[in-house]
């Protein structure tokens, strides 16, 4: 199942603004080593299926995640709330997948204890849990039964379904969105580093746009669990994956994408998009990229190489997949949509729960350019967040949310 790819889908989004001066930035970066270290060797034992031998580094990791130190700090008492939900979600995470190569392993009784000690945690992920074949050694227990059932409320579909619908307002105080143009230094560099008008190809539009996010896949690896020691730009990105031989996280993926559409001279975006739990730290970044072609925003997520259709094969953006997962339309994932290259996504797993689950919240900074954002200095970037209309709206120095979603994703002038 998808769930075993990463037990830290987004760490580094998770505890993000935790990391705001260099000192706690190499703090952080020796815990992410460790937990790195523990999630490598689970992952080389399950994907050997070699199931009782990955619970041994899942225990370490709950040991390590319950006498860490990483946060004891007086910088820390500010998000200590924050940092304590963080460690309960990988905890449970960890759970999850300790019982699942417990059921593995035919130990029926210890991959119970485990799923149990996960949803007390706060798993929630009821799709995945429900359709999990690791899972098929214990499914008929009652005990199973009745852990599914706690967490039923939880289907991300269901909840977003039952979101209320975003509503118009006056917008003429609130900042336009802009865009880089091709022309900018940086941004020029940037095309000839990586030599996007090859990559981009002869053919069209679209043929271009994905041409370029499969050269971001197949260049940079993922790894959610690693906030990179870069800046945040495409170089330095990429040097930094080529120099470490370290994966990436979806942010630091959809910045490098996003640069190097606006290189091209598409104007783009890299788009949050969060869940509704507060507490959940895990969100997920993906890119909306203009297509003049078709007048619209269309969806394009670097880590996966997805990008979705409707049932006719065209491409779709991110409002239209939202409004489709709610009314029940058909949607349609690309067939070679993957992740690292190892594992295949799925449209019931992708939309249906994954990126249904994180389409509550969805967040864009206002000025798209070369180095939006940095790992070691404020850029005085500033955000909008659209959100349904029975929130209540809350702004400050660098972000503002709004109900309008036509305001929100407006063509670019």
């Amino acid at each position: 199942m998808n769930a075993k790819q990463s037990i830290f889908r987004l760490m580094a989004i998770g505890l993000f603004i935790l990391a705001t001066t260099f000192a706690k930035a190499q703090s952080l970066e020796k815990y992410y080593e460790k937990l790195s270290e523990y999630e490598g060797q689970y992952q080389t034992y399950y994907d050997g299926g070699q199931y009782d031998l990955a619970i041994q580094p899942l225990t370490d990791l709950i040991h390590f995640l319950d006498t860490t130190t990483a946060f004891n700090g007086p910088q820390y008492d500010e998000s200590r709330e924050q940092i304590n939900h963080s460690l309960d979600s990988y905890k449970a995470n960890t759970y999850y997948n300790l019982a699942c190569n417990y059921s593995l392993s035919h130990q029926k009784k210890a991959a119970l204890s485990a799923l149990d000690k996960a949803i007390a945690l706060g798993y929630k992920d009821y799709a995945n849990m429900k359709n999990d074949s690791d899972f098929d050694f214990i499914r008929n227990e009652k005990r199973f039964k009745s852990l599914l059932k706690q967490i039923e409320q939880y289907d991300h579909l269901l909840v977003l379904k039952n979101t209320a619908p975003y509503s118009h307002e006056d917008t003429d105080s609130l900042p336009r969105f802009v865009y880089q143009p091709a022309d900018e230094t940086n941004l020029e560099h940037v095309r000839e580093f990586f030599s996007l008008d090859e990559v981009a190809g002869d053919g069209d539009e679209i043929s271009k746009i994905l041409n370029i996010l499969r050269f971001v896949h197949d260049s940079i690896r993922h790894n959610g669990s690693n906030y990179a020691l870069c800046e945040f730009d495409a170089i330095d990105i990429y040097n930094y994956h080529k120099s470490t031989g370290k994966g990436v996280n979806c942010r630091h993926l959809a910045i490098t994408l996003n640069e190097m559409y606006l290189s091209m001279g598409f104007y783009s975006r890299y788009v949050t998009c969060m869940p509704k739990d507060p507490n959940d730290q895990d969100c997920h970044v993906i890119n909306a990229v203009w297509s003049s072609q078709l007048k619209k925003w269309i969806w394009v997520d670097p880590t996966f190489f997805a990008y979705v259709m409707d049932e006719n094969g065209t491409l779709l953006g991110i409002s239209e997949v939202r409004e489709r997962l709610i009314d029940d339309r058909p949607l349609v994932l690309n067939d070679d949509a993957n992740w690292n290259h190892k594992n295949k996504q799925t449209k019931e797993y992708y939309l249906d729960n994954y990126m249904a689950k994180n389409l509550y919240y969805i967040e864009c900074v206002t000025e798209n350019r070369f180095n939006p954002e940095s790992r070691y200095r404020n850029t005085g970037s500033k955000y909008v967040e659209l959100v349904p209309s029975d929130v209540e709206k809350v702004s400050n120095g660098w972000m503002i949310q709004t109900h309008d979603a036509d305001y929100f994703w407006q063509a670019p002038e």
